[in-house]
């Protein structure tokens, strides 16, 4: 009698002990599944602006890449071109921009027409103020031949939509509304310096920089 008294307590004090155990593995993994539909703070998110709609998302090469940021290049009281900068992980800085290695892309959305002379001076002329003259040397041939590629597209419309994406192991490749123009342009060295017009110390706009590095447009 008296061993049965003393172990019933014991028997209801494991029961609940466990019951309760049972109820915060529950409660955890309860909270756990709700976390999983969670979007990342650091997740890329679609974009939109002046009615231009960025996808969160490209791919280049067979490399998903996430979009970083967007911005808009204004000169004087003209909107020339949204762009926006794709790549495999987010970057808040220029100098975490050209770090990453492998796949990106700059996306230009035209919002006004252009000749091809100013569109191909807007990225050929634009790499040789923000380069060394030493580097610009080097890259004077691969230089001229996207200058080509850019001019080959003729005048640029309003709507027109280019990719200006960086391949490995190719280089430098153009589509404009999904059409290929030129041949890919190779080397990192020429795609950073293309960069460097969006992104770097002297950018072509510093509003649009700060939109592809993710601040507020």
């Amino acid at each position: 009698m008296l061993h049965a008294t003393v172990h019933r307590p014991i028997r209801r004090l494991m029961a609940g002990v466990r019951a309760l155990a049972e109820g915060l593995l529950g409660m955890a993994l309860i909270a756990l599944a709700a976390l999983a539909f969670l979007p990342s703070a650091h997740a890329a998110e679609a974009v939109t602006l002046e009615n231009q709609t960025f996808p969160a998302g490209a791919t280049v090469a067979g490399t998903p890449l996430q979009l970083n940021g967007v911005g808009l290049r204004a000169a004087f009281i003209y909107k020339v071109y949204l762009a926006g900068l794709y790549l495999p992980a987010k970057a808040a800085t220029g100098p975490a921009v050209f770090a990453q290695a492998g796949a990106k892309r700059v996306q230009v959305r035209m919002l006004m027409d252009g000749p091809s002379d100013e569109f191909a001076k807007a990225f050929t002329g634009g790499i040789a103020k923000r380069t060394p003259a030493d580097q610009v040397a080097a890259m004077q041939d691969r230089i001229a031949a996207f200058d080509r590629t850019l001019r080959s597209v003729g005048n640029v419309k309003k709507g027109d939509v280019v990719n200006l994406d960086y391949v490995p192991a190719t280089g430098l490749t153009m589509t404009v509304n999904g059409k290929p123009f030129g041949a890919p342009v190779p080397g990192a060295d020429l795609y950073a310096a293309l960069l460097r017009i969006f992104v770097g110390d002297r950018p072509v706009d510093a509003k649009m920089k700060a939109g592809m590095l993710g601040a507020a447009s």
